[in-house]
This record gives structure tokens, C-alpha cells and sequence, in this order.
């Protein structure tokens, strides 16, 4: 469901959810977003299923924490025993870093979720369904899906969801182990405003540097929120995508990380590994290759992206731009 920016649907669209139980926002955070303070969305398959544990368990302090520190209330996205929600409780997070039988869920499975009333750690573009069905405007994230390497007809969800979803994100790039070059393509046919951090190229996920340069750049929250006002005001679908690089202490060598990368490509064809399981196949096998490195570098730039998005969502509430 998307909706333009003057039209009352969105508003009538939600309370239907709502009313059937199809979509549940946690208290606190339906208190923010009535009321038009910040938020920041986060995902939980990153927690569910990106990051070992108690890795996970890290990770999620850290985004939390950020968002708090930057002002804005933090999110976590996910399907609870069949039901939609924005805003995990103690209980429910706990089950999902454990991975009690939490499944990965992206935006096509979201309906299978709900009429199984299964647990389920929601994708980026899962994710970015539901909180825009909760009427948040900002989220953020490690690194988005893309277009995979040797496979130009094989592409993350996540673009799609970007194309269609007007919330501002906050990302390091696309992962690593994506074919960068042609993501920066796909992400221009489906019109994603792309904005840079602070930097003129592309981040690589765990590197700093790709080579790619970007079409716009950005040196604080409040000009990305102007930039993103205006795509509002033009009633345009697609999502701001801001990216970051990670941080410089913990960011990866990019021939590192290429290497890392065409090995795990090379292992998984030699097991056979293909479809949904080949991305954290490989996100594992660059972990073993770096010595863990890799790890430090997706908890450093998980919580600076979730600092930025939530400096965005300061300055978002603070020009008027609340609930939708």
C-alpha cells in the first residue's frame, strides 16, 4: 500500500490494520509517532539472523543506544506470532536474539508470516514495509541488498521497496559481496534519491572506498531532511537513500575484502549454495577470512548509521514533517 503525500488514505489505511489486528505499534513508540517526535526503524534479521550471537545482542544495544543519543526513539521492525509490528518488547526481543523459531521474513512473505502466526525477523524491505504502515519516516540499517555478482537477473527485494517507499534510510552501501556497479545503475533506473554522507563515493558496506562516485553529497542531518522535504513536497514514491561510510577505525581494505569475497563466491558454487542462503553464506565466510574483522566493522557502522538516522529524525520532527 502506498499512498501520495495529500491524500487521506494513508491515515484511513493504517486504522483499517489496526482494526484487524494485521499491524501492532508498540505503545512508546505509537506515543512518539502520534505526537510527531522522532523515530528511527530498525530491522531484526539482522539480529534474528545477519549477526552471530552475542553479537546480536551488541548490535542491538548499540542502535538503541545511538538513536537515544541523537534524540530519537529506536524501533526494532518484525512479525510477532502472525501480527506486523513496529516496536519489539523485552520479551519478544529476547526471543528473537535467541532465534527462538524466528524465520527470515522478506516483503513477500509478510502475508505467509501473518496466516501462520509465525515469528519473524523482517528484511530491509520487509522492514520498510511495515514502518511505513506505521507511519514512521526514517530508518536505518547495516547495508541494503543489491544485484549479486555473475547473476545481473538476480537482485535484493530491497531495491524494489526502495523504488516505492518514501522514508529516509541510512545505510553503509550495499553489502560487499554485491555487484556495487550494478546496484548504483538499478538504484538510478528506480529513481532512489542517493545521497552521500560526508562522501562523495559510494561506501562498500565494510570499506570506505569503491571507486563509485555519487550523484550528491551531503554534509549534515538537516540538509538531508531539507532534501528529503522536497521529495515529499513533489509527492515522489521512491526513498532518500543516504549512505555512510563505516567508520574509519574499524573499516575494511577493499583488495581485502574483493578477495575474501571471490573465494566465498568460489565455495559457494563449489556446495551448491544458491537463492536467499548465498548472502549469509558468504557474510560468514569474509568473517572467517578477515579474523572476525569484519564483524567489528558491521557493529561500528550499524551504530553510526542508526546515530545518523536518528539525527535525521530530530531534524525531520523539528520541521514538521510528522506523522503521514
Amino acid at each position: 500500500m502506498r499512498w501520495g503525500p495529500s491524500s487521506s488514505a494513508p491515515k484511513r489505511g493504517r486504522l483499517a490494520l489496526l482494526a484487524k489486528s494485521a499491524l501492532r505499534v508498540l505503545p512508546p513508540v505509537a506515543d512518539a509517532l502520534a505526537w510527531g517526535r522522532p523515530v528511527v526503524a530498525l530491522e531484526s534479521s539482522v539480529l534474528a539472523q545477519g549477526l552471530p550471537i552475542p553479537a546480536n545482542r551488541d548490535a542491538s544495544d548499540r542502535m538503541t543506544s545511538a538513536a537515544a543519543r541523537a534524540g530519537a526513539l529506536a524501533a526494532v521492525t518484525g512479525v510477532v506470532e502472525g501480527v506486523c509490528t513496529l516496536g519489539l518488547d523485552h520479551t519478544e526481543l529476547e526471543r528473537f536474539l535467541a532465534r527462538d523459531g524466528v524465520r527470515t521474513v522478506s516483503a513477500r512473505d509478510l502475508p505467509v508470516a501473518m496466516s501462520q502466526r509465525a515469528d519473524g525477523a523482517t528484511t530491509v524491505a520487509a522492514s520498510l514495509t511495515i514502518a511505513s504502515a506505521a507511519g514512521a519516516s526514517v530508518f536505518a540499517t547495516g547495508g541494503i541488498g543489491g544485484a549479486h555478482r555473475d547473476a545481473p537477473f538476480d537482485e535484493s527485494a530491497d531495491l524494489l521497496e526502495l523504488a516505492r517507499t518514501p522514508m529516509v534510510v541510512v545505510c553503509a552501501g550495499a553489502k560487499s559481496i554485491l555487484d556495487l556497479s550494478a546496484t548504483l545503475e538499478r538504484l538510478e533506473t528506480l529513481g532512489v534519491t542517493l545521497v552521500g554522507y560526508r562522501t562523495d563515493e559510494l561506501p562498500g558496506f565494510f570499506t570506505r572506498t569503491t571507486g563509485l562516485r555519487l550523484p550528491a553529497r551531503a554534509e549534515s542531518a538537516r540538509e538531508i531532511a531539507d532534501i528529503h522535504r522536497a521529495a515529499r513536497i513533489l509527492g515522489r514514491s521512491q526513498a532518500t537513500l543516504v549512505v555512510q561510510p563505516p567508520p574509519t577505525d574499524v573499516a575494511l581494505d577493499a583488495g581485502v575484502v574483493d578477495r575474501a569475497v571471490d573465494s566465498a563466491l568460489d565455495e559457494a558454487k563449489a556446495n551448491g549454495i544458491r537463492g536467499a542462503a548465498v548472502t549469509p553464506f558468504l557474510l560468514a565466510a569474509v568473517e572467517r577470512a578477515t579474523g572476525g574483522h569484519s564483524l567489528r566493522a558491521n557493529l561500528g557502522l550499524l551504530e553510526e548509521n542508526a546515530f545518523l538516522a536518528g539525527q535525521i529524525a530530530v531534524e525531520l520532527a523539528h520541521g514538521g514533517d510528522g506523522p503521514r
